[in-house]
């Protein structure tokens, strides 16, 4: 039988496909690949949210999750990082590395909250990009996960690379980024895709070396090295 008139085949898609043909399928397979992804990160309020992101540059979740462990024990409210000598707060911090500038982000913020906020961290990207230490990565984090608002997408070392090798973004710059995923990612998928890009970045699209022969896209992906 022939097939019905004006109904035309799909194009198959290549790594050289135009973008917008490729997003969509490659959002479909990443995300069926990782369906449980989500921050890793632990935090019971929106203060443990933000200091855990904070202390999260250049480190492991896993390393951070181990100092937040006791470090919230200690300290539950803004107040608490004001009350103690910072170079106590530095020597707490210390294993997350970069500790000095860490604990001046930290106390920073916790003095902002206090002054500003009545010491309750604020659910807006506007109030949030105030607090010293804190970018839109930081605060995309914050809203998301602890106040259920979707402003954009965190865009970490993981995110940046693995849109980078995808062909999502030319960009270096993580505002520029945000900007070229929110535009290739409905916006209904820029939360959780978030944490599906820092599982694939994890598991599979890693620095220096990605697991290319592997990887669930490689065959729309122009980076890919199989």
């Amino acid at each position: 039988m022939m097939a019905a008139a004006g109904k035309s085949k799909k194009p198959v898609l290549t790594r050289e496909s135009p973008l917008e043909e490729r997003a969509p399928e490659i959002i479909r397979r990443l995300a069926r690949a990782y369906p449980d992804a989500t921050v890793a990160l632990n935090f019971s309020n929106p203060l443990e949210m933000l200091v855990a992101t904070i202390l999260s540059a250049q480190t492991t979740d896993e390393g951070v999750n181990k100092v937040t462990s006791t470090l919230f024990e200690k300290y539950r409210k803004a107040e608490d990082y004001l009350a103690v000598p910072e170079a106590e707060l530095a020597g707490e911090l210390r294993p997350t590395g970069f500790f000095n500038q860490k604990t001046k982000s930290v106390r920073g913020a916790a003095r902002r909250i206090v002054e500003a906020y009545g010491g309750r961290v604020p659910d807006t990207m506007e109030d949030l990009l105030t607090l010293p230490g804190v970018a839109r990565k930081t605060a995309n984090i914050v809203l998301g996960n602890a106040y259920g608002k979707v402003e954009g997408v965190a865009v970490d070392t993981h995110v940046r690379r693995v849109s980078q090798r995808l062909g999502f973004t030319e960009h270096t710059d993580p505002d520029k980024i945000e900007q070229d995923l929110m535009r290739t990612i409905p916006r209904r998928r820029w939360f959780p895709f978030t944490y599906v890009l820092i599982e694939h970045g994890r598991a599979v699209c890693k620095a220096p070396t990605p697991r290319c022969e592997v990887c669930p896209v490689n065959d729309l992906c122009p980076s890919s090295r199989v």
